[in-house]
Formats: structure tokens, C-alpha cells, sequence
């Protein structure tokens, strides 16, 4: 099968397939057509990929193979009827752009659907890699744009007291985050509203910040619930007031298909100490701080500093593209056989768990959005969406 690469739009620096990963596509039966360019912003020349067996063409001969591999979903009205897309839709927050794909004809496949407690799912899940490499670098911004060293130092001219950071959530972004500072030599601080993420937080070296009252909110899929107003006011106000003297503060918090949730309220970064930086992963969903500008890095009338990089994993192009085209090239390896596109209601990885089985969650319907021109029966919560 004819599989076709893409340039990501502006902004992206990413690549979804690497030179490396070409060499077990080939083996596995597909022709890969790259656009020309595509991987230059993840320093991957249109000579890596021909020397490696792929073939380099334009935008419009790209965007007639089977198959299209990206980063973004394309715009629609480039696809025709009978396309394969694989990408990261986002399709709870974009229901308009399923649509899209449903009017023209096009088979979905979003990533970031992958049910990332299947243990067959783990090679394939971008989700965690794309979130693993934000959290490290959402630490080093921090560290780059703090005022102080962040590890103890003892001199002649006297000791320097090592920086105190505070992690707001101890998923896979959290989790490396925590790490990164311990590893920079910080006193690190971490929240979560998981209680089980009490042992993750302490293996990695954070020290757990419990609220009183808390109950393990975490959904069948391993994600974190909605939680109610009162709630969510008891961990803001537990959280920012061990944070109101910490230097650095990386905000974490993601409920999937839903907006960020605020954990960081304007009262609490007007009490932060001068000179601390509030890292929010979360800006391109809405923002966990509630003065964040995404996009932007603002300062406060208090002098603190809120970074709001939209696109973390992009600042890493180079291993994030490679991660992230590992995951696509062991998916699409998994589900083609001789050019033809393998749809079984018994893979969990296309289709979700069945339902009985302990990895099941309602409405989520795994990768597989839509296909033959209708939503796939399985994702009902999306199919209430639209």
C-alpha cells in the first residue's frame, strides 16, 4: 500500500514518520511517499528519507495515497472518499471535523483514542510519549526562567537553599516532571486527585500534597474524573497554599476531550512569591492557570512569570517525532496486512474493550472514529456529540 507522509501546518516542527522507521514500513509492505520538506523543522532532510527507500514528492501526489500519516488532521477537503487517515484528531473537541471525514467518505483513525491500559497498546501510545517529553521540558523552562539555581550549593560565599517546585498532577506528564526536578537537585511538591498516585509521586521523589477528604478519582481508561466545584476549590486552596512560596510551579492537569481544568485561580498567583514561574502544560486546551495567555509568556503586577508554550512536545521536534513515529509504525504495522486495512469489532486497540471486560469503558470505542460513512457504533459518547 501507498502510505503518504505530510507537512505539518505552520507551528508544528514535528514529523510523523522518521527516516529510521522506514525501513520496517518497507519491510511490511508499504511504498511511503514523503512531502517534500516535511521533516526539515525535526532535522531530517529529504535526503535521509531517499536514502532510507522512501520517495519524495508535492503536497497534491502525496495526498493521493490510501493512506495519510500525519501529526494534525489534514483539512478535509483535501481527502477524498475511501482515504485512510491516521493522526491525532482530537475528536471530542473537534466534532466538526468527524463530521467532515464522515460527509467525505474518509476512515478515521485518531491516536490519541488508544486505550492506553491495554498492555498490546503500550508501543503504540502517543499520548504517553508526546505527554512524557512535555513534562521533562516543561521543568527546564521553568529552571531556564527562574531567578535562583535550583540545586543546594554550598560555597565560600555561602549556601545557596535549593528551589521548591510544585508539580499539579501526577499523570505520565507529572510523573517526569517530578523526576526532572529531582534531578535538577529541587525540593519537589506534588498534587494529584488520584489517591494511587500517592506511591508514583514518592518513587520518583516528590513528596505527595494530600487534601483531606480525597477519594480516587480516576476514571476506567486511567484518566482523572470531572470533579465537583466544592472539591476542586478544597485541592486549589490546598495545593497553592504549599505552593505560594515555591519557585517554580508546572501545572499539569488534563481531562480528556473536556477543557483544563482551572487549578490555579488569579487569587492564588497573586499571592505567589516575586520572581516565581508558573509553567502551564495545559494552554492549548484552555489553560490550568487562569492568567494564561497561550502562546505567550506574561509577567504579573507581582512578578511572576507564566509560561504558556502551546506545544511542548514540538519544542523537542527531533525525539518527539521520533517517538511519536515509533508509535505510528507499530499501529499501522498491526492493522494492514497485503495493503488491506484489518477492521475486527475483537481488536481493543481499533474498537475498545468489549464490554464485560475489565479494560471497559463506556463510550470510548478505541482508534477507529469513523468509517463507511458512519460514526463506529461503539463510540456513542462521540456520536452524542455530534
Amino acid at each position: 500500500m501507498r502510505l503518504g507522509v505530510l507537512k505539518e501546518p505552520e507551528g508544528e516542527t514535528r514529523v510523523a514518520i522518521v527516516p529510521k522507521s522506514l525501513r520496517k514500513l518497507n519491510k511490511s509492505g508499504f511504498e511511503v511517499i514523503v512531502e517534500s520538506n516535511a521533516g526539515i523543522t525535526a532535522n531530517h532532510h529529504d535526503s535521509e528519507y531517499t536514502n532510507n527507500g522512501a520517495n519524495i514528492s508535492d503536497r497534491l501526489d502525496v495526498l493521493k495515497s490510501p493512506l495519510i500519516i500525519s501529526i494534525h488532521l489534514p483539512d478535509v477537503s483535501e481527502l477524498h472518499t475511501g482515504q485512510v487517515v491516521a493522526c491525532v484528531a482530537d475528536p471530542f473537541r473537534n466534532p466538526e471535523k468527524v463530521q467532515a471525514c464522515l460527509d467525505a467518505g474518509v476512515t478515521l483513525l485518531s491516536m490519541d483514542m488508544i486505550p492506553r491500559r491495554l498492555s498490546r497498546a503500550q508501543s503504540m501510545d502517543v499520548n504517553s510519549s508526546q505527554d512524557n517529553l512535555a513534562g521533562y521540558k516543561a521543568v527546564l523552562l521553568g529552571a531556564a526562567s527562574v531567578p535562583k539555581g535550583i540545586p543546594m550549593m554550598t560555597t565560600s560565599a555561602g549556601t545557596v537553599r535549593p528551589a521548591k517546585v510544585v508539580i499539579m498532577g501526577s499523570g505520565v506528564a507529572g510523573l517526569q516532571a517530578i523526576a526532572t526536578a529531582k534531578r535538577l537537585g529541587a525540593i519537589v511538591y506534588a498534587s494529584d486527585v488520584r489517591k494511587s498516585a500517592a506511591e508514583q509521586i514518592e518513587s520518583v521523589g516528590g513528596r505527595f500534597i494530600e487534601v483531606d477528604g480525597m477519594d480516587d478519582f480516576e476514571d476506567e481508561s486511567g484518566y482523572a474524573k470531572p470533579l465537583t466545584g466544592e472539591f476542586i476549590q478544597k485541592v486549589n486552596d490546598t495545593v497553592c497554599d504549599v505552593a505560594s512560596d515555591a519557585d517554580i510551579i508546572v501545572t499539569t492537569a488534563r481531562i480528556f476531550g473536556r477543557p483544563a481544568p482551572i487549578t490555579v485561580p488569579s487569587s492564588a498567583v497573586s499571592s505567589f512569591k516575586s520572581g516565581a514561574v508558573i509553567v502551564d502544560m495545559n494552554a492549548d486546551v484552555g489553560g490550568n492557570c487562569e492568567d494564561t495567555v497561550a502562546g505567550e509568556t506574561i509577567v504579573t503586577e507581582n512578578d511572576v512569570t507564566i509560561i504558556g508554550v502551546k506545544n511542548l512536545p514540538g519544542t523537542l521536534s527531533n525525539t518527539a517525532s521520533m517517538l511519536y513515529s515509533n508509535n505510528l509504525t507499530s499501529f499501522i504495522t498491526s492493522i494492514f496486512n497485503e495493503g488491506e486495512l484489518l477492521i475486527s469489532d475483537e481488536d481493543d486497540v481499533l474498537v475498545g474493550a468489549p464490554e464485560g471486560d475489565d479494560l471497559y469503558v463506556p463510550g470510548m470505542g478505541g482508534v477507529l472514529i469513523c468509517s463507511a460513512g458512519q460514526i463506529h457504533p461503539k463510540q456513542t459518547k462521540l456520536g452524542g456529540v455530534l
